[in-house]
C-alpha cells in the first residue's frame, strides 16, 4: 500500500512537470505572430459528432420521435444547418399517447433544420400503424407541411395488395397516400384499394427541387 502511495506521488510530480512544459510551449506559440489561424468549411466539417445515438425528441412538451443511429453529425454552422446520419437511421414516430405511429429506416439520412425537412436515401423502409410497408430508394418528409413525397420508384405492400410506381405523396403518418405514375402491381379481388392511392399525374411539380437547399 505504501509503495503504491509513493508511486502515485511520483506520477503526480511527473504530471505537474509535463503540464508546466506544455503550458510554456503554448505560451511561446501565443507570442509567435507567424502562426496561421485555423480555418474550416462549416458546410463540410461538423461542429459535433455523436456515436451510438438513441435520442427522444419532444414537440411542444410531448415526446413525438425517437432517433437511433450509429453516427450523428451536426452541421449547425453551415449556411443551411443540417444533421447527417452517414451510417443509417432508425426512426419512430409516436402518437400523443406514446404509441408507435410509424417507423422509418434508411441507409443514409439528412435533416435540414430551418426547413424541417428529412431526406432519406437508399433502402428506405417505412411501416405505418396499419402494417402497410413502403420501400423506395429516396423519400422526403416535409414536417412544415405535414407530408411525405418522392419522385423515385416506390413499392407499397398492404396484405396481398402490392402497388408499384413512380412519384409518391402521403400525409406524414403514411395512412393517406397516392402514386402518381403506377407501374405494375397486384390487386387481389378480395381486397379493395382506395381510389386516391392509384392516381396518375404526369404534370406534378417536383417537391424535392423546391425544398432542397441550393448547395445540394
Amino acid at each position: 500500500m505504501l509503495r503504491r502511495h509513493r508511486y502515485i506521488k511520483y506520477l503526480w510530480r511527473i504530471t505537474i512537470t509535463v503540464s508546466v512544459v506544455v503550458m510554456s510551449l503554448f505560451s511561446c506559440k501565443d507570442k509567435n505572430d507567424n502562426l496561421i489561424a485555423f480555418a474550416y468549411d462549416p458546410d463540410t466539417v461538423p461542429t459535433m459528432i455523436t456515436t451510438s445515438v438513441s435520442q427522444l425528441i419532444s414537440d411542444s412538451g410531448i415526446t413525438r420521435y425517437r432517433i437511433v443511429a450509429d453516427v450523428w453529425m451536426v452541421f449547425d454552422q453551415a449556411k443551411e444547418p443540417y444533421w447527417y446520419f452517414p451510417e443509417g437511421l432508425y426512426f419512430e414516430q409516436f402518437t400523443p399517447d406514446f404509441e408507435i405511429e410509424a417507423t422509418v429506416e434508411a441507409d443514409t439520412a439528412w435533416y435540414y433544420n430551418t426547413k424541417d425537412l428529412w431526406r432519406l436515401k437508399k433502402n428506405v423502409h417505412v411501416e405505418n400503424r396499419k402494417g402497410e410497408q413502403f420501400d423506395s430508394d429516396e423519400l422526403f418528409w416535409d414536417g412544415k407541411n405535414g407530408k411525405v413525397f418522392s419522385e423515385a420508384y416506390i413499392e407499397i405492400k398492404s396484405g396481398l395488395t402490392e402497388l408499384k410506381g413512380y412519384g409518391f405523396e402521403s400525409n406524414q403518418t403514411m395512412t393517406d397516400y397516392r402514386i402518381f405514375r403506377p407501374h405494375d402491381g397486384k390487386l387481389p379481388f378480395s381486397e379493395t384499394t382506395p381510389a386516391d392511392s392509384i392516381q396518375s399525374d404526369s404534370g406534378e411539380v417536383s417537391e424535392a427541387e423546391n425544398l432542397m437547399p441550393e448547395t445540394e
